[in-house]
């Protein structure tokens, strides 16, 4: 059977969400692409909660970046890091999505380091 590339990436976000989870501590930090923008959340899985949320969108909504770039992405990782700050969260799990672990979604990772958090 012949999977699309979006449903290949469905099957490895199941797999990996099997071995992950987050909780109030150590927040599960995911990572959604669009075509156009790309978002990450700090999610508590054992309450259901989402505890900070950033986006591309909300950003060049602000006027803080433009385009689904690396750039954009990376003031994505640093502005859920500062937003996780103010609610004392240092460290996260990563949660890539099922996205292969390269460009835009390591440069969101590499912001939020920038920004304190730990993986």
């Amino acid at each position: 059977m012949k999977y699309t590339k979006n449903q290949a990436r469905v099957r490895r976000r199941h797999r990996i969400r099997k071995k992950i989870s987050g909780n109030a501590v150590r927040p599960r930090l995911v990572v959604f692409r669009s075509n156009a923008y790309i978002y990450a959340q700090l999610i508590d899985d054992d309450n259901g909660h989402t505890l900070a949320s950033s986006s591309s969108l909300n950003l060049s909504k602000d006027g803080g970046v433009n385009g689904f770039t690396r750039d954009s992405a990376m003031q994505v990782g640093k502005d859920l890091a500062n937003k996780a700050k103010e609610k004392d969260i240092r460290q996260v799990v990563f949660d890539r999505g099922g996205y292969i672990y390269h460009g835009k979604i390591k440069a969101l990772a590499d912001g939020a380091r920038e920004g304190g958090l730990q993986f």
